[in-house]
């Protein structure tokens, strides 16, 4: 993910060029003097302004409210009566009481109130703060405040506002989505955090399905790309006797930037660019992971527009709503159930029947039915209940879901579901098939003979070139194509034109086309099913980013495995850096690289649904376009973990010379091990020498040269290490930031590492590492005394 830094200045510009539509000379409001529906206090930055506000374009209603007064777009980030809406034809008023408090009247009646402890001699007043809080304080005492806006959050979040708990009085603040994009009142996902310290997202108060992890000190676990923004915002996570909570501030005040819940269920980092909101930070990252997201009886689809639908035999229960992101009525059944129809007295074709769904992310709370022994023992179990609306049977055994089925997605990987639908409702639906099928059949009857004519002339040109055929709909629709053996043979002129040999296997040139090259990558060896190596194939089909080779098609015939890859005319980096026949890279060429790289593998630790470590980063899986951009190859080796990192590698894998220490020590592996692996790769591309030690026995010294980076690094003579080839035809202050990130990168804990966002952000320049601590394991090979300091200005 890019650094919110970069992307959000260049937007700073943009934004400071809408004023106010109105003027406005207070931010405070005074007793005694009413506030009408048209008036408005503005803060006295001029961000935020408060007042009333309608939505919608038929029946209007009235909200107090903050939204930003720079912003075209009414936004609201805070509500005061958002359950208690007041109808349009009112006039809403705001005005401080005679006790004190703050209160919205309409036609007389109390609407809202802040409902403060005002002692009887106190005189308040109300103002809207340069960060948008709205407070209500002693009007001869600033620091006696009452009351305010930031303690009582509805949708959003403002910078220097809390989301946490009082655990004194028990103030809990909290986030909760709106109930649709036009109603104000609160829907059904709720932001906050617990006394444990960790912030969790829920439906309807009850299902949690995401939560932050813990904080570690510069993050909460769950969201490594808060890394990438600490040096835009400044983070704060208190957890005390008195209190717990999260909160953070801009480094540019300029920005317009809030944190929301939306009506969907995602908490949204969101950032005004002038012309529009864009969200760059999604939690959770996968629309179909948020609970319940679409409403009953519907399947979710992450990257689909729209994302929602109803399944088979079902449809909108209120397309009104639907049209407005209320989702939560769902769909429902077009044909009523024929309960118990699978009796013996009923009449044939009565009995319900089931609709298979497969490729399905399968309900939550099934009742596991361990009596069922096979599939249609399942289905007999599911069509004796009247209440019963699914089953499924797999390798878990049996399980059948009751009443409305909640919480269905797509899922390449997924089970087959079996949904319950009135034998009519199939009936009509075959009847329909079956006359697009005739008609269909008519038609192409007419044209038969002019595509027989048709595919011999093509037949005729084809001189022996081949077909291809995209991969059924159990890859996840991906895009990637199934080959046959025998075309692949046909393409790589039998495997005859090897590029290489790789742990686990050979890679041959191929063409697709005239024009069209391709890396076919033989496996050799490889013990797993089929159903596995799909498996694989889908999950590495789905990760495209600019920096990663792109994975076009596979083969998998019996015992023949194969991968199909897009062709790096440039070949592999070790060749150009410590190969005669390659081109030498200069250092701008090789500066990119590194940073192209970098960007590859952030995108694989926390851009992908998982967490992806590759295991075995080294000059040989890094691949070069004709414009010499990086591409990392070969995922033979790697692994895919949840984002909780539930799951743990101990297994070693990888190359010498580019393994961690925990690789040896038999510790959990975490995708600091591709850090490390990284930064080896930097010293190799600063040099142009392999990082394989070579002892002088002679000497009785170490020509190590990751130990002669860090000590060079140390007295300033980075030159020095600089290769040969280049005549010293380098940007000094990037190559000394180079050593720098290098020398963190193989430091010999994890923790001291910085993550790959985080290197990112050093290569791009917008924050600067300072001098890391020689690694103690090469300070032993070394054998000196010389240490650095171990700092970083980034907090890295």
């Amino acid at each position: 993910m890019r650094p919110l830094l970069a992307v959000v200045l260049c937007w700073i510009l943009l934004s400071q060029q809408h004023t106010p539509s109105y003027s406005i000379t207070t931010d405070t409001l005074s007793r005694g003097r009413p506030f009408t529906g048209d008036e408005r206090l503005v803060s006295g930055n001029g961000k935020f302004a408060l007042g009333f506000f309608q939505t919608g374009t038929s029946n209007l209603k009235w909200y107090l409210g903050i939204w930003f007064n720079k912003v075209p777009k009414l936004t609201p980030v805070w509500t005061a009566n958002r359950d208690h809406p007041i109808p349009g034809p009112a006039s809403p008023e705001l005005i401080i009481s005679s006790d004190g408090n703050l209160v919205v009247l309409a036609q007389g009646a109390i609407i809202w109130s802040t409902k403060a402890n005002i002692t009887a001699n106190d005189t308040t007043v109300a103002v809207l703060l340069n960060s948008g809080n709205l407070v209500l304080r002693s009007s001869s005492n600033s620091s006696r405040t009452f009351w305010e806006s930031f303690d009582y959050p509805t949708d959003a979040m403002l910078p220097g506002a809390k989301v946490g708990r009082n655990k004194v009085t028990g103030l809990n603040r909290r986030l909760v989505s709106r109930k649709n994009s036009i109603d104000q009142g609160s829907g059904a996902y709720s932001l906050e955090m617990g006394l444990d310290g960790i912030g969790r997202i829920s439906w309807n108060w009850s299902v949690v399905y995401w939560s932050s992890g813990e904080w570690n000190g510069k993050f909460f676990s769950s969201e490594p790309e808060m890394s990438a923004g600490s040096s835009a915002s400044n983070f704060s996570f208190v957890n005390n006797t008195q209190e717990v909570y999260f909160n953070y501030n801009l480094v540019d005040e300029n920005i317009i930037l809030v944190t929301v819940l939306d009506v969907n269920g995602q908490r949204k980092l969101r950032v005004w660019t002038g012309e529009d909101w864009i969200s760059i930070i999604n939690q959770p990252r996968y629309q179909c992971d948020v609970y319940a997201v679409c409403g009953p009886f519907t399947v979710c689809t992450s990257n689909a527009d729209p994302f929602c639908n109803c399944m088979e035999g079902f449809s909108v229960r209120s397309p009104a709503d639907w049209d407005i992101e209320d989702r939560t009525g769902g769909c429902i059944r077009n044909t009523p159930l024929n309960c118990g129809g699978g009796g013996s007295g009923n009449k044939t074709g009565m009995t319900d029947k089931f609709y298979s769904m497969p490729g399905i992310r399968l309900p939550q709370n099934g009742t596991v039915i361990p009596s069922a022994s096979s599939a249609n023992q399942c289905a007999q179990v599911c069509l004796s209940n009247c209440s019963c609306t699914a089953y499924s049977y797999g390798n878990d055994g049996c399980s059948i879901w009751h009443d409305e089925l909640l919480n269905v997605a797509t899922d390449g990987n997924g089970e087959m579901l079996y949904l319950r639908l009135a034998a009519k409702e199939l009936q009509n639906r075959r009847r329909n098939k079956s006359g697009m099928i005739i008609a269909v059949a008519g038609g192409a009857s007419i044209a038969t003979f002019a595509v027989f004519v048709f595919l011999v002339v093509i037949w005729r040109r084809r001189n022996k070139k081949w077909s291809i055929h995209k991969m059924d709909n159990d890859q996840g629709g991906v895009g990637i194509i199934a080959f046959r053996y025998v075309d692949l043979q046909y393409a790589t002129k039998k495997f005859s034109e090897k590029l290489g040999t790789g742990g686990f296997g050979s890679v041959f040139k191929g063409w697709l086309s005239d024009s069209v090259a391709i890396a076919v990558k033989r496996l050799d060896g490889l013990q797993q099913g089929e159903k596995q190596f799909r498996a694989e194939v889908n999950s590495i089909g789905i990760i495209q980013h600019i920096n990663i080779v792109r994975l076009i098609g596979f083969c998998c015939e019996g015992d023949r495995r194969l991968l199909v890859y897009e062709h790096m005319p440039n070949g592999s980096l070790d060749s150009h850096l410590f190969q005669s026949h390659g081109a030498i890279l200069d250092w701008n060429v090789r500066y990119q690289i590194a940073l192209g790289v970098a960007r590859g593998l952030g995108y694989l630790h926390h851009g992908c649904r998982d967490c992806i470590i590759h295991c075995d980063i080294k000059p040989q899986n890094i691949l070069l376009d004709t414009s010499f951009v990086p591409k990392i190859a070969d995922f033979g080796m790697a692994k895919f973990l949840g984002r909780d990192f539930s799951r743990v590698v101990t297994t070693m894998r990888g190359t010498f010379g580019y393994l961690a220490p925990e690789w040896i020590s038999g510790t959990a592996i975490t995708p600091k091990v591709d850090v490390y692996s990284y930064g080896m790769v930097l010293l190799e591309i600063i040099s142009g020498k392999r990082n394989s030690p070579k002892h002088s026995c002679s000497e009785g010294s170490v020509d190590y040269y990751p130990v002669q980076i860090a000590q060079k690094l140390l007295h300033g003579d980075v030159l020095s290490l600089v290769d040969a080839n280049l005549h010293g035809d380098v940007n000094m202050e990037e190559v000394e930031r180079v050593c720098k990130v290098a020398c963190w990168c193989i430091q010999d804990s994890e923790f001291d590492r910085p993550t790959m966002a985080e290197v990112v952000q050093f290569l791009e320049g917008i924050c600067e590492p300072e001098m890391p601590p020689v690694p103690r394991l090469l300070h032993a090979i070394a054998g000196g005394s010389d240490s650095m300091a171990s700092s970083s200005d980034c907090d890295m």
